[in-house]
């Protein structure tokens, strides 16, 4: 195996959008976010997710319709203009 060819990982937050949750797990996803951890009260970098353990449907066995771009409200402003 070559050497110094894996990224290197470190402790980041990971900030579910949803619910608020945070969780502190070694990754390598880059970011220049920092926070202070609510956990622990220490610094780490800090990553925003929409959706995690904590509110996918799977896990929680509730659905819920997540859209966070608007998608549904300008499919609907669509089709409102082709049947006018």
């Amino acid at each position: 195996m070559k050497a110094d060819i894996h990224p290197k990982s470190r402790k980041v937050i990971f900030f579910d959008a949803t619910s608020k949750d945070q969780f502190i797990i070694d990754s390598t996803a880059h970011t220049t976010a920092k926070a202070i951890s609510d956990i622990d009260g220490l610094e780490y970098d800090a990553f925003s997710i929409e959706i995690s353990s904590a509110t996918h449907p799977f896990y929680t066995g509730v659905e819920k319709n997540l859209d966070t771009t608007g998608r549904v409200e300008r499919f609907k402003n669509r089709m409102a203009k082709v049947t006018k």
